[in-house]
């Protein structure tokens, strides 16, 4: 079991997975309010850093699952270096279906809700994990700006504008499925281009040590297709936001 191999190339060198950068992960770890042995299930884990750094800041205790195997042992790893092996563990598995054994303060979807077939059945699994009182966080985008033709958000790698929503249409789609939407940290442009730059120097360096590779062609195509691609399409169109909910 693992994710197509191009992201395990693309993203090797990542910590985390998304448009969100460490100060704004921290950031959304202060407005949680976190409390010491509060503990959080992450569906999605990526290489850990949101449940290492949080761990180490706050306390919490913390279950990730991702179905990389690259990227759940550079959780463990990260786990071992930030002194916080004791209080997370990241599970190499499928997260689709996966139900806590015991109830949790956070359960959270950060930019995989794809896993239970998108945002509202993705809420309804995390909500199976949920203690009474606690938050449920998706990562989730949306339109900036709406393209204007559906090939500019192929453009945004979407299949097509019907794919997000805007941001006000997001949050009421939130409050449409029974949830208050109680907190937001949105990544910008800047969390957009650490994210995505940090491939292109990932592509270049893999391609030097992996000229007779398979997918060498393919990583060639990207690195020279997707600076444009993303300073086109991406980087003017789509948004990116963690939303955190509660059941009403």
């Amino acid at each position: 079991m693992d994710i197509p191999r191009i992201f395990n190339i693309t993203e090797s060198a990542h910590r985390i997975h998304n448009p969100i950068t460490p100060e704004k992960l921290a950031t959304l770890g202060a407005v949680l309010r976190l409390e010491s042995g509060s503990r959080v299930l992450d569906l999605g884990s990526g290489s850990g850093e949101m449940l290492c750094t949080w761990a180490r800041d706050h306390g919490i205790l913390g279950t990730g699952i991702d179905m990389s195997q690259l990227f759940t042992e550079q959780a463990k790893l990260r786990a071992v270096e930030l002194g916080v092996a004791d209080q997370v563990k990241f599970i190499h598995g499928d997260a689709a279906g996966y139900i806590s054994d015991e109830r949790v303060s956070v359960a959270a979807c950060v930019g995989a809700t794809w896993i239970a077939g998108g945002v509202a059945g993705m809420i309804e699994l995390l909500a199976r994990s949920l203690r009474t009182g606690g938050i449920i966080l998706i990562g989730e985008p949306y339109w900036r700006q709406l393209p204007p033709t559906e090939e500019v958000a192929k453009g945004c790698l979407a299949n097509a504008i019907s794919d997000f929503l805007m941001l006000p249409e997001l949050l009421a789609s939130f409050s449409r499925l029974g949830y208050d939407v109680v907190e937001m940290v949105l990544a910008d442009q800047d969390g957009w281009d650490r994210y995505e730059a940090a491939k292109w120097l990932t592509m270049r360096r893999w391609l030097e040590a992996n000229l007779g590779d398979e997918l060498a062609k393919e990583v060639r195509a990207q690195l020279i297709s997707e600076p444009e691609r993303y300073a086109a399409y991406t980087r003017e169109y789509l948004g990116w936001g963690v939303f955190a909910l509660m059941p009403r």
